[in-house]
């Protein structure tokens, strides 16, 4: 081999080893190994049209309600030492109970009248993700989807799959299919296939008089004392959904993503989520380019997605407990608890 040959493999090899040791210092750096670290969350219960005479008072206190009990649910486990993957996981339970969000009951209907429900986890330090999607029977699909991700070899099942895969494990509560669904989400099929007759000419199948169709996914983020991130979305997808459709919530990199340094979780039209690999986008730019999670968040939502003609909005955090949640819309239902104790939920896009 000829001396200069092998003096460049050397030097190659000399600047992997030198950049896999900055990794796995990058790594350690963001977990604090006492388990003493801040903790942080976010919460997002869907982007879109929110418009403040749209919503009357009673709504708006309710849907306020429920993420201040989300937000409760995920601090509690992170104030008593819990990990990060637990607290994503009861937040969005709680999300998936409420009538008030497009996931588990107050799930949409699809164009059978049907209620198909998809859901994903991650956990950043491991790199470790489940996911469901169009399962019909399963209380809380999030749960699922982090069985998946514990007691499978797979990432995501879908369908009949994910729902045989539910049967062999008891705990997992099941229900009619039925029991998705609220008067509000069957007004709302009915509008958009009203929408649908009167308006077959629609761009690309998207209904622009029915700005709801494609919003309404839940979703958390958080950072546990030991620094560790994780995230889980929850969704029932889109209004009249055809053909088994399935958006960014159970799609990992797309709707989900959590590494070491950095945690998203993304609502919007999912097609352009999927196309740009939003949630994975917004932490690879803070990795690999050494953006600020809110430059990143912001680059993404505010100006990819629009640029390819999508909308919606992210919940995103890292390791040092700094939160974003930008989204292009009029509103967002969202709530955050940051590292110096302040929490707050937020609908509108001015507040």
């Amino acid at each position: 081999m000829p001396a200069s040959l092998s003096s460049n493999r050397l030097r190659l090899c000399g600047a992997l080893v030198a950049t896999l040791c900055a990794g796995a210092a990058w790594a350690d750096a963001s977990r604090d190994d006492t388990g003493s670290g801040p903790i942080a969350l976010v919460i997002h219960g869907g982007a879109g049209v929110i418009e403040r005479d749209a919503l009357s008072a009673d709504d708006e206190r309710e849907i306020r309600a429920a993420l201040d009990q989300a937000l409760d649910a995920g601090q509690g486990i992170l104030g008593a030492g819990g990990s990060a993957l637990d607290a994503v996981e009861a937040t969005v339970r709680v999300l998936e109970e409420s009538p008030r969000f497009n996931a588990g009951h107050g799930a949409v209907f699809n164009a059978d009248g049907g209620h198909e429900l998809d859901a994903s986890v991650m956990e950043g330090h491991t790199r470790r993700a489940g996911a469901v999607a169009g399962v019909t029977t399963v209380r809380n699909p999030v749960r699922l989807a982090r069985r998946v991700m514990d007691a499978s070899p797979h990432v995501m099942l879908i369908g009949d799959g994910a729902e045989r895969f539910a049967d062999a494990h008891d705990d997992l509560e099941r229900v009619p299919n039925a029991w998705f669904g609220t008067p509000q989400r069957r007004e709302q099929l009915d509008r958009a296939r009203a929408r649908e007759a009167a308006q077959r000419q629609a761009r690309h199948g998207r209904d622009a008089d029915a700005p709801d169709a494609y919003f309404g996914t839940v979703g958390a983020v958080a950072l546990d004392r030991d620094g560790r991130i994780a995230a889980a979305t929850s969704t029932g997808g889109m209004t009249n959904k055809r053909y088994g459709r399935v958006g960014d919530a159970p799609i990992i990199g797309a709707g989900t993503w959590a590494d070491a340094g950095c945690g998203v979780s993304a609502t919007g039209w999912g097609e352009f989520f999927i196309r740009n690999a939003v949630a994975h986008d917004i932490c690879a730019r803070v990795a690999y380019r050494g953006d600020s999670l809110q430059t990143a968040a912001d680059e993404v939502v505010m100006r990819v997605i629009p640029e390819h003609g999508g909308d919606g909005g992210v919940i995103a955090l890292d390791a040092q407990g700094h939160l974003a949640l930008p989204f292009n819309t009029s509103g967002m239902y969202r709530g955050w608890l940051a590292p110096d104790g302040s929490r707050g939920t937020a609908i509108f896009a001015d507040e």
